[in-house]
């Protein structure tokens, strides 16, 4: 029996030995990849460190032009409600050429009379009728 456990125990030993230095052969490759890496994440670092100072730059360039941008909206809609005010005061005060020939025309009248205002503009499509009627009664004469 001794024979055997002797012989068991060898291979035991020897496979042993097979599994440390596999292990061992492990351990190497691990050492080389973590090598290699270390040295890509160097490298992207060194990268990083390099254009950080440059978008320090643009961002606080950024940071000035969108400054100065929302400057110039404040202005521009500042510009617009002014245009708009000035649109509102200084909006129609005339009539138009054929309603002025109309009124023109009938000045002396102290009554309004449809059938004579109807008969004016019997020559005029009936969009313009539509209009000229719009328009006078916007001017408080019809």
């Amino acid at each position: 029996m001794d024979e055997t456990l002797a012989t068991q125990f060898t291979e035991s030993l020897e496979r042993l030995s097979a599994a440390a230095q596999a292990l061992e052969g492990a351990l190497t490759r691990f050492d080389s990849q973590q090598e290699a890496l270390t040295a890509k994440v160097e490298s992207i670092v060194a990268a990083i460190d390099e254009h950080l100072p440059e978008s320090k730059q643009t961002a606080s360039n950024d940071d000035n032009s969108l400054g100065e941008l929302k400057e110039r909206v404040t202005e521009l809609e500042r510009t617009n409600a002014d245009l708009k005010a000035q649109a509102a005061r200084l909006g129609r005060k005339t009539l138009s050429p054929l309603v002025s020939g109309l009124l023109a025309k009938h000045a002396g009248e102290e009554e309004f009379q449809p059938a004579a205002l109807d008969k004016a503009l019997a020559g005029l499509p009936p969009d313009q009728r539509i209009a000229v009627k719009a328009e006078m009664a916007r001017a408080g004469l019809i």
